[in-house]
């Protein structure tokens, strides 16, 4: 299946590119007897109801024209949602300057969970600006040690 969903993310790449969206996530499943076929994308600024419609009309069309997928499926095109998950090198520096919460493995300065602005991400790890009673504090964390790191709402 992860050939699969590697070759529909392939046939949907320059889709996005040539509107400056981007892929969250994509997922072919088999759910109550139907497959879905479920992409996730966004855009700086936030993807609309009209951003989605074109992408599941394009990517729609180029399905139709290769039938890459062998049986009946539904294809869903949403916004990942306001406190998506980043689960890859692409979602996590598309978000440099938002504000996230990580839950990590180890503690770090005393902590599992952090919440403020991503700042930096490096291969090795992300760098996040946090309230520390109404002080503002530079916490780097290795990314070995992230269990999730999704946006979230400031408050």
């Amino acid at each position: 299946m992860d050939t699969k969903v590697e070759e529909l993310k392939a046939i949907l790449q320059p889709i996005l590119e040539q509107h400056d969206f981007f892929l969250v996530d994509l997922e072919l499943v088999h759910e109550h007897g139907d497959w879905y076929l479920r992409v996730y994308a966004d855009k700086k600024g936030g993807i609309s109801i009209d951003d989605c419609a074109v992408i599941s009309e394009e990517y729609g069309e180029k399905l139709d024209e290769l039938d890459p997928i062998e049986p009946a499926y539904y294809l869903e095109v949403s916004s990942p949602g306001a406190e998506r998950p980043l689960k890859n090198d692409e979602s996590l520096t598309n978000y440099v300057d938002d504000y996230v919460h990580v839950s990590l493995y180890q503690k770090v300065n005393g902590e599992k969970a952090f919440e403020g602005t991503l700042t930096e991400v490096t291969d090795t790890e992300i760098t996040l600006i946090v309230k520390v009673k109404n002080l503002k504090k530079q916490v780097e964390i290795s990314r070995k040690n992230i269990a999730k790191i999704r946006l979230a709402i400031e408050f």
